[in-house]
């Protein structure tokens, strides 16, 4: 007796999470946060910990939803939304940071701000920006880490309304195997 194929035609493809858009914007994040709290946060501050895991976890979620999104289709929108909630939660925690600090937070109108915003819109692969991030103090370095967070939370809610859609039209993993039981048995 053989075994068949562990790909039965009803499992979707894996989403490979590094092909997402947003998804080396999350990198960046991270690294990022590593930097900035090893250089900004003392080592008994709480909020290094905090901070650098949920940066972690918007990441990580993303690769666990990816491939939990194979059989579940609610995990996958489950996870995804918990990276969005980590981001906001890094957000508010470079906010604060600033904030205390007397720093200030880049709005829109801030004259650097356009040319921060395009720079991070052109970011593919983070790994060869570290020298750049290195150069930043903490207001430069903290507002580019708040933009791409806006950016990758932007595209991290347009990739949910996706998810969404994809399940509305081509439902999830219980209807696509009971249909596969069904075309078998027509034959």
């Amino acid at each position: 007796m053989s075994i068949p194929s562990s790909h039965n035609g009803f499992l979707p493809n894996e989403t490979n999470p590094q092909k997402l858009l947003f998804y080396p914007k999350l990198v960046a994040i991270y690294d990022i946060t590593y930097q900035f709290i090893n250089r900004y946060l003392e080592a008994k501050d709480r909020t290094r910990d905090q901070m650098l895991q949920a940066a972690r976890s918007g990441k990580q979620n993303i690769i666990e939803g990816a491939a939990d999104g194979l059989t579940s289709s609610k995990m996958e929108l489950s996870l995804t939304n918990c990276s969005r909630g980590s981001l906001r939660e890094l957000q508010a925690d470079y906010e604060d940071y600033l904030r205390a600090r007397g720093l200030t937070i880049w709005t829109q109108s801030h004259p650097r701000t356009p040319r921060l915003a395009t720079f991070c819109q052109e970011l593919k692969a983070p790994e060869k920006y570290i020298a750049t991030w290195q150069k930043m103090n903490d207001e430069e370095l903290g507002n580019l880490a708040l933009t791409l967070i806006h950016q990758a939370i932007y595209l991290i809610e347009r990739y949910i309304k996706m998810l969404e859609q994809r399940f509305v039209t081509q439902g999830g993993i219980s209807e696509a195997m009971t249909q596969a039981r069904r075309n078998h048995r027509h034959f």
